[in-house]
């Protein structure tokens, strides 16, 4: 292994290599560590100078960083706190194991809690600080599957009733239930972040603590000592976003993020790193990313072990074994212990012949010590300039016993038996009866109990109790209705795209008095491609320590300029991350107490595709904002491709209950959305938040025609009445949506000029609200049959529409289909099914199917279906409009 002690080498004198290590003892002794360190880093450079090759590492030995001279006193009555542990624990096994004798198979998780019992109550009486009017608190981000211990600890505190443990997992029962996993949308004034997606609540908590800083930088919040604990697994963090953030915290320097990893090592069906160490390789991967990295592998009773062994033997066996062996150790006797462990070597044995074989079994690992994890959480919480990780040694079902301690099934282990129960009651001490364990009784200390008095005292010292969420920004107060007249107002003939007028409307909320400093634009490196970069230099880029170069481009007007207190998050290219300060930005409202109001924009196929699941637990988390598909939609992105055209996102859209999704054509519809958005997030203080698609095609703004502003909103309504509506016989109503309705508005055009069909076109700006609504209305039909049926808002719009309807849409035939069934006439959809294509648009949309003379193809076609003309016009038309009736099929070339 990497950390193995080097053996000497042959002739070389072991007494000559003692005096070497008295003299650092000495040096540590008289001076401390950091002249001590000091030293051996000048040695190592004048090595390197003279010629002499070092290998390089970036491990220590495996055992605790904190030696046992250097800890703190514990600061608490520890037989206390193991009393009211020991409370906590039972009443989360018994909430698993009671839920499943009630439901066979509801699940839930016993062993993630048994293991890092410790490292959470160390926390809860010592660390975390609740949140309050006068301090921001602390930030936790507990690990999911231990959601049982710390809804536990809350029944000790009085928050949650037994009723409440009973139905844990059963959500729908009289009285309410608890939810599996920590989720904020069903308990709002609980939970604060959704963790149980593993992976994402690292990188959240890296940016949620960089967005701290953005916010004390910027003067929105003092600055304090608030710090970002986040609780994760070490199979955890084979998750790529588990580690793939790790650079920008040291590079940021973020000393308020705390890492804990419980380092059980094990998996959900096995070992972490059964023929490796995952402690060696997640403290190189840490400490190579220039985080501070504090091991917590050994409990008090290895201290005095540890001090006789006078010649590293100890430390050096420490080192040699894997992950699968000591694993292994965990469930074996002590005599087992002493012969595999201790046995490699008569000296090592030497060591622990004062110990039994009992005594042997028992010594703790360090992430079980109390004393060690205190240590461990004040150093970090005292280190200052980078952010640290703790790495603490468990066992996974610690306290399990025979029913699951250790082993690799102990990750499914829902149920005990009741002499299982009866020994974990006599283990941990639990004054419960015989009958009690066998009725998986929950057990509460009387309210003046010294365990529950201790409890609640170190609570009211920490500022009260956690996890606790509540909405505590102050809501707007102005009508912002001024700030978006222009853009209602059309370009008068000037040709700009959708998302130039997103950038023109971004401009004007900054330089309002009252939501200008609240805005938070966010771009993973795309700020010119959207047209952003004149911000660079109004409203500068964020960077913690400002802009120490000259940039190359300083001469130019629109330079890349950075400053301390600049406004827009650029992420560089990650969307992960990127998202990370959506959410950060977009939960304020309750995490800091301030409405900062975060614009993400990207490009469009980047989005749900590729970080659908932060999407989703921004859904859980409540969060408020509006996320930008930037050149959005398959057609209008020219030239890109097939990875960059997106033809996806909408439908992605449709299952996030909460999101609201729109698509709109003109900049007036893209004004009122916003405006709109804005009303109902942030002065309303409603739980949804926003996904628009804007485009780089150019073209000439309308202005607003008057009464759209509620069909904008809900979903559609009448752009352009058809021209020729009295004399044509035939008729048609025609669906556009982004670039594409311009496509309509052709097809209106040749319809009525070259075959006398009079078409009626509407825009759609979201399929999502016009699905939503035919949904909500069928339901409430549905259950209130005697009562005179609700009509769904497309069929209201249709109502006296003549004709067959056709709906092109740059996204999926899918999305236009989801509303067909309340569509009252025939409909076709036309959409982008298939690869994207490196292409301009109007070879594109031919391709596709989906330009103004395929909408007029499709149109007749539903016509002569509806029996209304023949089809030879239909034929004859095809023609005409050289159009390839016999062209591969998009869908699937």
């Amino acid at each position: 292994m990497e950390n193995e002690l080097t053996a000497p080498l042959q002739g070389l004198d072991g007494d000559e290599i003692q005096e070497w290590l008295e003299s650092l003892d000495s040096v540590l002794q008289s001076s401390g560590p950091d002249v001590a360190s000091y030293i051996l880093e000048r040695l190592r450079a004048h090595a390197k100078l003279i010629g002499i090759e070092i290998p390089f590492t970036a491990n220590t030995p495996y055992v605790n960083t904190i030696p046992h001279q250097l800890q703190p006193d514990f600061p608490g009555d520890q037989q206390l706190e193991r009393r009211i542990k020991s409370l906590v624990r039972w009443n989360a096994a018994a909430m698993v194991v009671r839920a499943n004798k009630e439901e066979h198979n509801i699940g839930g998780h016993i062993s993630t809690f048994a293991s890092s019992a410790t490292l959470y109550e160390v926390g809860f009486n010592h660390f975390f600080r609740a949140r309050s009017p006068e301090f921001d608190g602390d930030t936790v981000y507990f690990q999911g599957h231990a959601a049982p211990g710390i809804y536990s600890r809350a029944f000790l505190e009085g928050r949650l009733s037994t009723e409440k443990l009973e139905n844990f997992r059963r959500e729908l029962k009289p009285g309410g239930g608890l939810s599996s996993y920590p989720h904020p949308w069903l308990m709002p004034d609980f939970w604060e972040f959704p963790t149980v997606s593993m992976g994402l609540s690292p990188l959240m908590a890296i940016y949620q603590a960089r967005f701290n800083r953005y916010l004390e930088d910027r003067g929105l919040k003092p600055v304090t000592d608030a710090k970002v604990w986040a609780f994760l697994g070490d199979g955890e963090t084979d998750e790529p976003e588990s580690l793939g953030a790790i650079t920008l915290a040291s590079r940021e320097k973020l000393d308020n993020l705390i890492f804990v990893i419980n380092c059980n090592l094990q998996r959900l069906d096995g070992p972490v790193r059964g023929n490796g160490q995952i402690i060696q390789e997640l403290e190189s991967a840490f400490r190579g990313a220039g985080w501070n990295v504090i091991k917590v592998l050994w409990g008090t009773e290895w201290d005095a072990i540890l001090d006789r062994d006078t010649e590293g033997l100890l430390v050096k066996r420490m080192g040699e074994l894997v992950d699968g062996e000591y694993q292994k150790l965990v469930v074996e006797s002590g005599a087992y212990v002493r012969e595999h462990f201790f046995g490699s070597d008569p000296r090592l044995l030497k060591l622990v012949e004062p110990l039994s074989d009992d005594q042997l079994r028992r010594l703790r690992l360090g992430g079980h010590d109390p004393r060690k994890v205190y240590a461990a959480y004040k150093a970090a919480t005292e280190h200052q300039g980078q952010p640290t990780v703790i790495l603490a040694r468990t066992i996974k079902g610690y306290g399990l016993g025979e029913a699951g301690e250790g082993k690799n099934v102990t990750h499914q282990q829902k149920k005990l038996n009741e002499d299982e129960l009866k020994i974990f009651r006599t283990r941990f001490d639990i004054p419960l009866t015989d009958e009690q364990v066998s009725n998986i009784t929950f057990y509460r200390p009387e309210k003046n109990s010294e365990e529950l008095q201790y409890l609640h005292a170190r609570r009211q010292e920490l500022g009260g109790y956690v996890p606790a969420r509540s909405t505590r920004a102050k809501a707007l107060v102005a009508d912002h209705g001024e700030l978006f007249k222009e853009f209602e107002a059309g370009s008068e003939g000037r040709e700009v795209s959708t998302t130039m007028a997103f950038v023109g409307i971004l401009k004007k909320m900054l330089k309002d008095p009252e939501i200008g400093k609240l805005i938070v634009p966010i771009v993973p490196d795309e700020a010119r491609t959207f047209g952003m970069e004149s911000l660079f230099r109004t409203i500068g880029i964020y960077s913690s320590v400002g802009q120490k170069y000259e940039p190359v481009d300083v001469n130019t007007l629109l330079y890349y300029h950075e400053k301390k207190d600049g406004q827009i998050l650029e992420e560089g290219i990650t969307e992960a991350g990127s998202m990370g300060s959506f959410i950060a930005a977009g939960t304020a409202y309750a995490t800091q107490g301030i409405n900062t109001i975060p614009f993400f924009i990207y490009y469009s196929m980047f989005g749900f595709q590729r970080i659908a699941d932060f999407i989703w637990a921004a859904a859980d988390m409540r969060v408020r904002g509006f996320l930008l598909g930037g050149t959005a939609g398959r057609t209008t992105l020219s030239g890109e491709g097939l990875q960059h055209q997106d033809g996806n996102s909408h439908i992605l859209a449709l299952p996030v209950p909460n999101l609201k999704a729109y698509d709109p054509a003109y900049a007036y519809e893209l004004a009122v959305i916003i405006e709109d958005g804005i009303r109902r997030m942030y002065r309303d203080g409603e739980s949804v938040f926003y996904y628009i698609t804007v485009m780089n095609e150019n073209y000439a703004m309308p202005p607003m025609p008057p009464g759209v502003r509620d069909g904008i909103l809900r979903g559609m309504y009448k752009y352009r009445a058809a021209s020729n509506a009295e004399t044509a016989k035939l008729r048609a109503q025609l669906f556009g949506s982004g670039a594409i309705l311009n496509e309509a508005l052709k097809a209106q055009e040749i319809l009525a000029e070259k075959y006398g069909v009079a078409a009626d076109v509407w825009s759609v700006t979201s399929y999502k609200e016009l699905y939503m609504d035919g949904n909500e209305t069928d339901r409430w039909n549905r259950l209130h049959p005697s009562e005179k049926p609700h009509v769904p808002y497309v069929t209201e719009c249709l109502k006296g529409a003549e004709g067959v309807v056709v709906a092109a849409t740059d996204y999926l035939k899918t999305l236009p289909n989801v509303i067909s069934k309340w569509v009252p006439n025939r409909m076709a959809a036309l959409g982008t099914d298939g690869f994207g294509r490196s292409e301009g648009r109007t070879s594109l949309r031919e391709f596709f199917e989906v330009d103004a003379r395929f909408i007029v193809v499709a149109t007749l076609n539903e016509l002569f279906l509806d029996g209304k003309i023949e089809a030879g016009v239909v034929d004859q038309a095809i023609k005409d409009l050289g159009i390839d009736a016999e062209k591969s099929n998009p869908a699937i070339s």
